[in-house]
């Protein structure tokens, strides 16, 4: 058998709905040309990008790029390496075992295990939603002067121009995503011409370092970068493109996702390291801390001497808002239908999550203003951070088990590349919570809050430790079944058998000639043997069986002999079998003892058993065989 032709057995088909249903495998790959193919696949990586350069992610590069200069230029380039291995262990599994990291969750864990990562998984939507709603308050201020808490009340209503979009197909979703995406590169390209940065600094901060002060920082640009419901979106974005089941096809997707993942992440990267460098140019040099991003905007102007400055800035800010609102949605929606499969129409999912997003922001807008709505900015990145490696780990075991991925397992290079990742952002998320709990106990904080919050952190680390030891104490396992009676379920199990014995029932009356009939026809196909039964049921067999051969038991082997001669002329082996006592025992007794593996049997019955077969026969041959049997009207 070719290469080609061989079925990818790891995968296990997604049995309770598809990721992205409306979407799923709308986008045909199947290009003449290898240009038209990898244009196919391009896509889902872009839309996953604009969650490395939502407004979360200026807030963070702002504070950092002001405070640290170009110190922490590192941090970036590590996030965005952590965030390509990662992206592509994402696309991996949605591609190869045709789930997304949301729905493969649910396959392998235990129900309440499966609804606390929904929990966290929906926090850490809400957290990315607040940093959206927040980017566009902010640029709507800065671009058109709008009050924030108006700008609140546009963003009520700002996504569902974004769910039309959807509406329009996957491919020019995509291509709204790029279009935004252009703007904000193009801001940063102007402000750095503009700002003529010590690029010789900036190369210098790429060797690691860490300034006193700066864990809260690198570990809020790291939760921005490698933001956690990125990677349940990846996985189910890639699903919208079709892709056959065979290994080949499957590699090749794998292929062009990675080529797709080091393009787009690397955009990213420099979107972020843009934005610090601008600060650490700009503000840094100047002895100026960002503390708000209506300041920075507001210094552009002054500080490089143009209005241009500030304009770019703001566009990109309000790019920025508008482009993370849709990938927001879709990974708000991918969560809730993965984790519980709770299906909502897409524009009360998107508004029942704005909603979530604009009670914190309104709040503290109308509490602390400008700079609370900066602090809140840089506090969702910190919550998405915790809650990543609740995504990271179990992504990690998914892609490195061969039961579950087959022959696209990681590789134990992979595999440690991507163990030592998740060990870097557990260890300073550990190091974060330790310092908050240690600052709740020692800075005479609410004896209650600071109780909670100390249980809280503490169940959610043995929750990480129970995620993490799991497979190596429970071993290997497939993904677990949903729905064995579904279609995909039927489907896995389906496969060609060739049938070398048939027992054929016969009752000796007119429906023996359609039995025999399908009975040969099913042995020429496959060259099975046939054998012909009858069992006696004269008054005298009843008693004494085999002992028995009376002029009617002589009548009943010469039925047998002559039908089989007659069989064995066309080329096809024949036996008969001639058996004594109840009917429906006697055919299962011979089946299980001569090794049949197909049962014929005719509809009606004969003599003192009236209908023979659908009556007293057929029902307890058909529950006491393990055969498949063929009945005949």
């Amino acid at each position: 058998m070719p290469k080609s032709a061989i079925i990818d057995k790891s995968a296990e088909t997604h049995l309770h709905g598809e990721s992205l249903e409306d979407t799923h495998g709308s986008v045909n790959t199947s290009q003449p040309t290898i240009i038209k193919r990898i244009f196919a696949f391009i896509g889902p990586a872009y839309l996953v990008s604009v969650g490395y350069m939502d407004p979360g992610n200026w807030a963070t590069d702002l504070e950092g790029g002001s405070r640290f200069g170009y110190a922490l230029v590192w941090v970036i380039l590590m996030s965005n390496l952590m965030a390509v291995l990662l992206q592509t262990l994402s696309a991996r599994l949605g591609i190869v075992a045709g789930k997304d990291l949301a729905q493969a969750c649910r396959s392998e864990y235990s129900k309440p295990a499966a609804w606390v990562l929904w929990i966290l998984g929906e926090v850490a939507i809400a957290a990315c939603d607040l940093a959206e709603v927040l980017g566009t308050i902010l640029g709507l201020n800065l671009m058109f002067g709008l009050p924030l808490l108006w700008g609140s009340a546009v963003t009520l209503f700002d996504t569902f121009l974004l769910l039309a979009i959807q509406k329009l197909g996957v491919r020019k979703m995509e291509l709204f995503i790029v279009s935004l995406i252009a703007v904000i590169a193009g801001g940063f390209i102007v402000n750095l011409f503009l700002a003529k940065p010590d690029f010789g600094a900036a190369a210098a901060g790429l060797i690691p370092s860490v300034p006193p002060g700066s864990v809260f920082i690198i570990l809020g640009i790291i939760g921005a970068t490698v933001m956690p419901h990125n990677l349940y979106l990846h996985s189910s974005l890639v699903q919208t493109r079709k892709v056959s089941r065979l290994v080949d096809s499957k590699a090749q997707a794998c292929r062009y996702n990675l080529l797709d993942s080091v393009v787009a992440l690397n955009g990213a990267f420099f979107v972020n390291a843009a934005i610090l460098i601008l600060a650490a140019a700009v503000f840094w040099k100047n002895g100026i801390v960002v503390t708000e991003i209506q300041q920075a905007d507001q210094l552009l102007a002054n500080m490089l001497g143009t209005r241009v400055a500030s304009v770019a800035f703001g566009l990109a800010l309000l790019a920025a808002g508008q482009s993370s609102t849709l990938t927001g949605t879709l990974a708000g929606q991918i969560v809730m239908e993965g984790f519980v499969d709770i299906r909502m129409r897409p524009a009360f999912r998107r508004l029942l999550t704005r909603l979530v997003a604009l009670l914190p922001a309104v709040a503290v807008i109308a509490v602390a203003g400008d700079r609370g709505t900066y602090r809140l900015l840089i506090l969702s990145q910190v919550i998405l951070s915790v809650q990543l490696p609740f995504a990271v780990i179990p992504l990690v075991h998914f892609t490195s088990d061969r039961v579950k991925m087959g022959a696209f397992a990681n590789r134990w290079w992979v595999k440690a590349l991507a163990w030592v990742t998740a060990a870097i952002i557990v260890a300073l998320n550990a190091k974060l919570v330790s310092d908050q709990v240690a600052g709740l106990v020692t800075g005479g904080s609410n004896p209650v809050m600071a109780t909670a919050i100390i249980v809280l952190a503490t169940g959610l680390v043995a929750f990480l430790a129970y995620l993490t030891a799991l497979p190596f104490f429970r071993g290997s396992t497939p993904w677990k079944k949903r729905d064995e009676a579904g279609a995909a379920g039927v489907i896995e199990k389906i496969g060609t058998t060739r049938i070398t014995h048939i027992l054929a029932t016969l009752g000796r009356d007119a429906a023996d000639a359609d039995v025999i009939g399908r009975a040969l026809s099913l042995a020429k196909a496959d060259g099975a043997m046939i054998t012909l039964i009858h069992v006696a049921d004269s008054a005298p067999s009843q008693v004494y069986g085999t002992q028995v051969y009376d002029e009617h038991t002589r009548e009943d082997e010469k039925y047998l002999l002559e039908i089989a001669e007659e069989l064995r002329s066309t080329g096809t082996p024949v036996e008969i079998a001639l058996a004594f006592g109840d009917p429906a025992k006697e055919v299962v007794k011979f089946a299980e003892e001569h090794g049949v593996d197909m049962l014929v049997m005719g509809s009606h019955g004969h003599r003192t058993f009236g209908d023979l077969l659908w009556g007293e026969t057929v029902a307890p041959v058909r529950h006491k065989v393990s055969i498949p049997v063929l009945v005949v009207r």
